[in-house]
């Protein structure tokens, strides 16, 4: 689909040469991850800083053609690629940081900033980022604001909604708003940051964020515990919970995923004696709490086996386990991937139904469950579907609803899941969502296709 040479001419007096219009150049960034959602666009625009974002958007509205925000790509949900061929913002050359506030613990930084980079900027200034998850290396600070990235430490530290003290970004309208001072009080009227965190880029593009830092706990340790059955690690879960203040991920991993990561991998398995479910937890702490984890673990009942972990080396390989199961599952075809959240009396009921609920929908899939036990999140990955059969995406929700969860646990819901969002989210939420974006998108060029259900 070539680019119309005006609207070209137009982007190229705003960024420069940094518009890409070849085809075999652009292909990297009309799909997604997973491989399942691919789209096309005439072209991805790169600027580098706040003012070309702004002129980036102004042309497009002028023009009539749509954006879409992107950053590391790392979406797993159709979000963040250009579907309906819109033109593809990618933000990766907004990256720096200003310097860390060393006293009020906060750091300024682009939109391009990957996640692993402010974890090393926040642990030079000796202070630490409280979100964390596997695509840290790609995944940009940008992408998480607009999705309200979650992770492994939500359980201790919340959600990227909970570190974020402001942002400056651009409307759809091309102006931008600007709110970096960082004040952690400052009851001036509506948290435009928080509204515009999650919202997948249908209302800003995030140029910066202003982030909050955790104090550091440098001393830490790991366990994978082998349990008898669900029940079992559900209840371990709840005691780690209440007795472990230091607990910062507790995940939930089932042997055939274990299984099928040392089969991709060469991985030697963990226990002799494989177990049906496995808790992967980690605790950290300005003191050594070893002894503590092992304490708490010692007071659980139904423990069949456990490994301990405490250098680093080690800790890198119980954790392998678990951030190599989105790889592995990848391997076996692009996969239908329902990031959902159930209540805590919920979880047993629905972590037991769902292979059922695949299974009767296409006895050939394969179900792979693992996620966040600790927050109720639960990551439901079916293989062996077509990536446009939705069949077991919509009875997956309708289960999830009818037992008081969220259809969407952390990725947002991108185009994936836009048609069910009436199973979270009520007709007149659904209203106020579509108001919100009149008022900062008048004329709904910014990812128009995502999140919002058409009226």
């Amino acid at each position: 689909m070539p680019i119309d040479p005006t609207l070209a001419f137009r982007l190229r007096e705003v960024v420069g040469a940094q518009v890409l219009v070849d085809p075999e150049l652009v292909a990297s960034y009309t799909a997604d991850w997973t491989g399942r959602f691919r789209g096309h666009t005439a072209a991805v625009v790169f600027p580098a800083s706040t003012e070309e974002a702004a002129g980036v958007v102004q042309v497009c509205r002028e023009s009539g053609v749509a954006i879409v925000p992107q950053g590391g790509n790392t979406g797993l949900v159709g979000g963040g690629v250009p579907l309906h061929g819109e033109v593809v913002l990618n933000m990766g050359r907004l990256g720096g940081s200003e310097p860390v506030d060393r006293a009020g613990g906060q750091v300024t930084a682009g939109a391009g900033v990957t996640l692993a980079g402010i974890q090393e900027v926040a642990a030079e200034s000796g202070w630490s980022y409280g979100v964390d998850f596997s695509s840290r290396a790609s995944a940009t600070t940008g992408g998480s604001v607009a999705t309200n990235a979650g992770g492994i430490r939500v359980l201790r530290y919340g959600d990227t909604r909970a570190q974020l003290l402001g942002v400056e970004a651009v409307l759809g309208t091309g102006a931008v708003i600007s709110h970096l001072a960082g004040l952690v009080k400052d009851n001036t009227g509506y948290d435009l940051s928080g509204l515009i965190c999650g919202s997948e880029g249908t209302l800003a593009v995030v140029t910066r964020v202003r982030l909050r830092l955790v104090p550091p706990a440098p001393e830490r340790a790991a366990a994978l515990i082998a349990l008898r059955n669900l029940d079992a690690a559900l209840g371990t879960a709840a005691v780690l919970r209440r007795s472990l203040p230091q607990l910062e991920a507790c995940e939930i991993i089932f042997t055939p995923g274990i299984d099928l990561v040392c089969s991709v991998f060469g991985l030697r398995r963990p226990f002799l004696r494989p177990s049906p479910v496995n808790l992967l937890i980690e605790v950290a702490d300005r003191v050594d709490p070893t002894d503590i984890l092992i304490e708490a673990i010692g007071s659980a009942e139904h423990v069949i086996d456990t490994i301990v972990a405490t250098d680093s080396p080690r800790r890198a390989e119980l954790w392998r386990y678990r951030e190599e199961l989105t790889a592995a599952i990848n391997t076996l075809g692009p996969p239908h991937k329902l990031d959902v959240t159930l209540p805590t009396t919920s979880l047993a009921g629905f972590i037991d139904a769902v292979p059922d609920v695949v299974s009767t929908i296409e006895p050939t899939a394969s179900t792979w469950l693992f996620g966040h036990v600790g927050d109720g999140n639960i990551h439901v990955n079916v293989t062996g579907l077509r990536t446009d059969d939705d069949r077991v995406d919509g009875a997956v929700f309708e289960l999830v609803a009818r037992l008081g969860g969220s259809i969407s646990a952390e990725h947002g819901i991108g185009s994936a899941k836009r048609r069910w969002l009436h199973l979270s989210r009520s007709a007149a939420e659904q209203t106020a969502f579509r108001a919100l974006k009149r008022a900062l998108d008048p004329d709904g060029i910014l990812n128009p296709h995502v999140l919002i259900p058409d009226a």
